[in-house]
């Protein structure tokens, strides 16, 4: 049985802990609703059993609460994340940023890079998507781990999905808001270059993990409508370069985890054609 002194220890850090999590949402009353707090009768509960205890019931009810994602729809990085959550069957609630004036728990959250995806969980935000997929799976590893459980294959999943970010998203950037024609073919070439080593490391498996859908299949996932607008302005066929990767897109984008988490192609493409016009690029 605990003593006063440390009963009066816990009080205090539940009373800042429901503090903390009110100052992080700014929709109290709404946020008041969800079981996230603890009430008198859970603290009092708390107090009367042993520490070991208290720490597994944490650990057990750590990936449940409440999941908010502050986003922007078509990001390929936002997307990442929204396909993890689904693959994860864990339910959030969504909100759109609006980028050109971003809202004040954005630059709150993540006052460091101030950029969407940001992912909170019962009031903690994480930030950067690769970093907030980890998390994800570290929280919620039902009902499947994404990452491989081998030392190797984790190296390897997280060696791409830094190409992914670093090469095939830049170079996707000069195709989808060139400037010049030279930056254009840069760009077409790039990305091919990219989606051609994506083609030899997937081979002939279905997905990039080999039977299972795993974590680069969530990372290039994000990347899946943007092809369609590849092609539509470079011009290209990454279906007749890169057939085992256009196969497997088709084969993701049929998971319900796609087609909920994914923009249309068709929409998408619209959203760059008209932001290149209000852009000033065409």
């Amino acid at each position: 049985m605990w003593g006063r002194a440390n009963r009066s220890v816990c009080l205090l850090g539940q009373f800042k802990l429901i503090q903390t999590m009110k100052q992080e949402i700014p929709d109290r009353h709404r946020f008041l609703n969800h079981q996230t707090v603890l009430t008198h009768l859970q603290i009092h509960t708390y107090i009367h059993v042993p520490m070991k205890q208290l720490v597994s019931s944490s650990m057990t009810t750590m990936s449940e609460g409440e999941w908010i994602l502050l986003d922007f729809m078509p990001s390929m990085f936002g997307s990442r994340v929204r396909i993890a959550l689904e693959e994860k069957g864990i339910n959030y609630e969504y909100r759109e940023e609006d980028l050109p004036q971003k809202s004040a728990l954005l630059l709150r959250t993540n006052p460091v890079h101030e950029k969407i995806p940001v992912l909170i969980h019962n009031g903690q935000p994480i930030c950067e998507s690769l970093n907030i997929l980890e998390y994800i799976d570290d929280v919620h590893s039902t009902p499947h781990p994404l990452l491989p459980s081998d030392a190797y294959g984790k190296a390897r999943a997280r060696f791409w999905a830094d190409f992914i970010d670093k090469k095939l998203q830049v170079s996707g950037m000069k195709v989808a808001w060139y400037k010049s024609k030279q930056e254009l073919e840069e760009g077409k070439k790039e990305v091919m270059d990219c989606l051609e080593l994506l083609e030899e490391e997937l081979g002939q498996q279905p997905y990039f993990g080999g039977e299972a859908f795993g974590y680069l299949d969530v990372v290039l996932g994000g990347f899946c409508s943007w092809f369609y607008a590849y092609e539509a302005f470079g011009n290209i066929s990454i279906g007749k370069n890169c057939p085992n990767v256009m196969a497997w897109a088709k084969r993701c984008m049929d998971r319900p985890s796609f087609s909920k988490s994914l923009m249309e192609p068709e929409k998408l493409i619209d959203f760059v054609v008209n932001t290149r016009k209000k852009g000033g690029l065409d």
